[in-house]
Parts: C-alpha cells; sequence; structure tokens
C-alpha cells in the first residue's frame, strides 16, 4: 500500500477532489482473476467500507493492516458462505486514501461471486473498471504517470513492456516531467524581466539567456519522445515477416521458433492461405512472427488474396526473412520483397536436413536452417535480434520509455509551443507578454500530462481500460 504522498505532487493536485464516476460511495470488486485457485481476493474502498465489512465478517480484526481469520455471512440470511482472512487499512494511509478493505476467500468461480454480492447487499456498489486506482489518483496518492504505469505493468505481455512498467514506477519519468515543468516556469521567469524592465535594452537578463534555456528544456523533450519507438516495439514486437515460394518451409520454420505447432504444415502448395502471427518473447526485445502465402504467379483465386496480404505485412515489416531452397529462388524473392518496402532483409536457406553432400556449399552468405533438426535457428533468432538492436538500441541504452500516447501527445504539443516560442523571440517583432503565451501554453501541457489540471478530461478514458478491481 501507498501511505506517502508522492512529493512531485504541487498544489494543483486534484486532492480531495470528488470522483465523477465513483461520488464518495462505498465500492467493492473481486480484485484477482475469476478462475480455479487457492485464494481470492475481494476489496473494499471508500468511506463506509469497516461499517459494510463488519456487517459480513465475524470477527472484526482489532488492529488495523493486520491479517485476521474470519468467517464471511450474508447480511441478510445470515448463511455462512466462507472462511478466509480480513484486513484493514484505514485511511489516509491506503492505496486509495480511503479505508480498504481486503478479503482473502477461497478461490474458484463461486466464492469470491458469493462473497462479492454479500458485500452488495450490505450497502457497497460495484467498481468500475480502474476505480480504484482513479480514487487514489483523486485523493493525491499517486499520480496520472504512474496510475498509467500500473496499468501498463497488468496488461504488459512482453519482458520489455514489464521493464518499461517497473521503471515509471520508480517514479523516473514523472520526476523528469516535473522537471521540465520547472525549467520552463525558470524561463517565463526569466520573461518577466524583460516585461517588468522595458526602459532597458532587452532586459537585465539577455536574451540569449532565456533562449538556452528554452533549447535545453527542447533538448530534454525531445530525448523523451525518441523514446517512443522502443516503447511500440516493446509492446507489439518488432515485425518480422517470413517470405517465400510455396513449400520452401516457412510454416515449419515458423513452428520451430515458436516450439510448437501453430501453422498447419503439407507438402500440398498454397496451404497457407492467409498471415499468421504469434509474438514471440525475445530477449531483450520481442519480435512479432508472421508467416504469409507464398509468393508464386500461377496461384488461384483465393491464394491470390493470400498473397496480397503477405505483400501488405512486407510492406509494413521491420525485418524479412527470405526463405527457399536455392540461392536463384532467394534472389527472386528478395528482388520482389524490395520492391515492396525498406525492411532488413535476412536471407535463409530452409531444408538443411535434406542437403546432399553435392549441395552442402551452396549456401554462401544465408544462413541455412532445418525445422526438424533445429540447426541454424540460434543463428537466425540471434541474427534478427541483433538488427532490432541497431535500430532501437538496447534497454540497457534507453532511459525511462515513454510508453503512453496521451503523454506523448502532451509532450508534441509542449514541444511545439516552445518552437513557436524560440522563433518568435528571435524574430523579435512580437511584445514580450505575447511571445510569453507559447510558455504558458508549454506550461499547461505538461500540467495536464502530469495531471494537476483538467483531470476529469482524461479520467474516463485512461481507466476504462484497467481492470475492475484495480
Amino acid at each position: 500500500m501507498n501511505d506517502e504522498r508522492p512529493s512531485h505532487l504541487n498544489s494543483s493536485s486534484p486532492k480531495g477532489r470528488a470522483s465523477t464516476r465513483g461520488r464518495g460511495d462505498t465500492i467493492v470488486a473481486i480484485a484477482t482473476m475469476v478462475g480455479r485457485s487457492a485464494v481470492a481476493v475481494v476489496r473494499l474502498s471508500g468511506h463506509d467500507a469497516g461499517e459494510i465489512g463488519r456487517r459480513c465478517v465475524r470477527p472484526w480484526p482489532t488492529t488495523a493492516r493486520t491479517m485476521t481469520r474470519c468467517a464471511v455471512h450474508d447480511p441478510v440470511t445470515g448463511q455462512h458462505l466462507d472462511d478466509g482472512l480480513v484486513v484493514e487499512f484505514p485511511a489516509p494511509a491506503s492505496y486509495t486514501g480511503e479505508t480498504v478493505v481486503e478479503l482473502h476467500c477461497h478461490g474458484g468461480f463461486s466464492v469470491p461471486a458469493a462473497v462479492e454480492s454479500a458485500l452488495i447487499r450490505a450497502g457497497a456498489r460495484p467498481a468500475l473498471a480502474g476505480e480504484f486506482t482513479e480514487r487514489a489518483v483523486l485523493n493525491g496518492k499517486i499520480d496520472l504517470v504512474t496510475a498509467e504505469a500500473i496499468g501498463e505493468l497488468i496488461d504488459a505481455r512482453t519482458r520489455a513492456m514489464h521493464r518499461a512498467a517497473i521503471q515509471s514506477l520508480s517514479g523516473t519519468l514523472v520526476r523528469q516531467y516535473a522537471e521540465l515543468r520547472s525549467e520552463v516556469i525558470a524561463a517565463e521567469a526569466l520573461l518577466a524581466f524583460d516585461i517588468d524592465f522595458p526602459e532597458e535594452d532587452h532586459g537585465p537578463i539577455g536574451r540569449e539567456q532565456v533562449e538556452r534555456a528554452v533549447v535545453k528544456v527542447e533538448a530534454r523533450i525531445a530525448t523523451l519522445l525518441a523514446t517512443a519507438p522502443a516503447a511500440i516495439l516493446g509492446r507489439d514486437g518488432a515485425l518480422v515477416v517470413l517470405a517465400g515460394p510455396t513449400n520452401a518451409g516457412k510454416s515449419s520454420l515458423l513452428n520451430a521458433m515458436v516450439g510448437e505447432a501453430r501453422v498447419i504444415v503439407s507438402d500440398e502448395p498454397g496451404t497457407t492461405r492467409d498471415a499468421v502471427e504469434v509474438l514471440l518473447d525475445t530477449d531483450p526485445w520481442p519480435i512479432r512472427l508472421v508467416d504469409t502465402a507464398g509468393l508464386r504467379g500461377d496461384a488461384g483465386v483465393v491464394e491470390r488474396l493470400g498473397i496480397a496480404v503477405s505483400e501488405r505485412y512486407l510492406g509494413g515489416a521491420d525485418i524479412v526473412v527470405v526463405c527457399a531452397e536455392s540461392p536463384e529462388e532467394i534472389a527472386r524473392i528478395t528482388t520482389r520483397v524490395r520492391a515492396l518496402g525498406d525492411a532488413a532483409i535476412v536471407e535463409v536457406l530452409t531444408k538443411n536436413d535434406l542437403w546432399t553432400p553435392a549441395t552442402a556449399g551452396i549456401h554462401g552468405a544465408a544462413l541455412s536452417v532445418s525445422a526438424v533438426t533445429g540447426h541454424g535457428l540460434s543463428a537466425l533468432r540471434d541474427t534478427i535480434l541483433a538488427i532490432v538492436a541497431a535500430k532501437v538500441g538496447r534497454p540497457d541504452d534507453q532511459g525511462p520509455l515513454v510508453t503512453s500516447a496521451r503523454q506523448r501527445a502532451a509532450l508534441e504539443t509542449a514541444r511545439d509551443e516552445l518552437a513557436g516560442f524560440r522563433l518568435a523571440w528571435r524574430e523579435g517583432v512580437l511584445p514580450t507578454p505575447v511571445v510569453a503565451t507559447h510558455l504558458r501554453a508549454t506550461i499547461h501541457a505538461l500540467d495536464h500530462l502530469i495531471g494537476a489540471v483538467d483531470l476529469d478530461e482524461v479520467l474516463a478514458r485512461v481507466f476504462s481500460t484497467f481492470c475492475v478491481g484495480k
């Protein structure tokens, strides 16, 4: 539980505001995944959480923050529902800033649902998606950037996104945002001298000093925005498309790289009619491996539709693995692929296990692989990951990643306002108070980013993506 109010939240934090969705009532939700499990957690939050809990739980804990064994009963019929553990976190020292009660009951489908229903009959309201974290933001327990990081941690499908979310949760990113805001305010203060001392030649502070301060902030914002490709790649994976003629072994290669049969494999030409995607959580970056229809000119109507899909994937690929059984076929497919996009190309001679001594030396610069024996698969994976790392760097070389589209939009607005200020400042035509409006707009964009102002505009959009119970 987060008991301390983050130090970077200033007086414009929304602490104390009533939630537009919660209105201060007590909410309840199952906080763990519904399904067969040993333990489930049912969570209450609100002013009456303790009173509602007492209507269903006996005995009630005598010490806050201490697990107490209890029995859970229906508040109307008195029916015994389960034996479990209960713990109370009195306000304001809780995750939401309100009194929070957690009931740890047996898992499964029936028991948690029965406990939740009993608490609703006792006076609680079912929570909306993300409403617990929303209340934490509204009560000043966490900032909006941290709340988004919590959502990203829950939704993380890859190790790269897990690392990025953990880094955001550490507060590194929001501290950088707060520092940017302070630096822009300092630049705005420099302009105040120019406004307050118009009789001086450009004021006591030199124009170059103001511009240097703004350029410094612009550079920091550019650095943050430059992490967007790595953030997108960490979430979705680098798009790696397998391309080649029919029966070149593309589907077998995908199955071998995945480690299970995800694609139907057959000697009949044209078996793959549509693109098949698999996300591989490779380290340090994930890859989105796509098997496509074989590229040939004499395909039937349905197969041609599959080839059209293949060509769309090839046009947007980061890397294309050109698969064929001969150097001549590789050269032909490579020429076709290069006409569709600018992806990096890895040439692969497949079916190494079928090679004879006479053909063993023909592969030249191409990698040779076998989906049957596993020969060359590690080298292929290492080659793909090396190309990805060359494109976006390694996680160790990255600072905090800006993974949220909302945050990127706010940073882009701040960047554009600073560029507008710098242009007007250099021209020196407009009065200083007019030029200063760009800095004020920059500060407003950073306030919006952190969630210090206009919070109601983004709450529903941010928390609607959360799971219920968080």
